[in-house]
């Protein structure tokens, strides 16, 4: 499994838990409010199938910033059940940080990367998803709204 990375390729040794704490208790000191968004994209390539899980750092009206971890599927997947991985990417993450960010009161979104209208494929994955990640209490974004997966995730699968 890939480690998780800066945009700048530098790579985080900490666990991602670890690396997430540190930097919410950077930030804070330096006065930021933060916003934690989190969201996967994917690509299919010769077969197979590139997921890019980012977790962006929004900084109130400052700009922001983001973790990366890529991974691969070596096996022939339909556009639904790539959305529902996708899905399940972000969540398994942010279920892995949403105690940390409750303790230092920081707001979460996860993202997908999943068209709410229906003429696009990957709508067909939209009602489960949202089921997905609402039932596990957290706030759900679809596109347009998704920047975490359909713009962040996006450049770096």
């Amino acid at each position: 499994m890939k480690k998780w990375r800066k945009l700048n390729g530098q790579k985080i040794e900490l666990s991602i838990k670890e690396a997430v704490e540190k930097t919410i208790i950077r930030e804070q000191t330096l006065g930021h409010k933060l916003k934690v968004c989190i969201g996967t994209d994917s690509q299919v390539r010769g077969g197979v199938a590139e997921f890019a899980t980012v977790i962006v750092f929004l900084r109130e009206k400052k700009g922001g910033f983001m973790f990366i971890h890529n991974s691969k599927e070596q096996r022939k997947l339909g556009i639904r059940e790539r959305m529902i991985i996708e899905v399940g990417k972000s969540v398994e993450i942010a279920y892995k940080l949403c105690d940390l960010l409750d303790k230092y009161d920081v707001e979460l979104e996860v993202h997908a990367d999943i068209n709410t209208d229906p003429s696009f494929q990957s709508n067909t994955a939209l009602k489960e998803a949202m089921g997905y990640i609402l039932s596990m209490g957290f706030v759900f974004k679809a596109k347009p709204n998704a920047f975490a997966s359909s713009s962040c995730a996006d450049k770096v699968v």
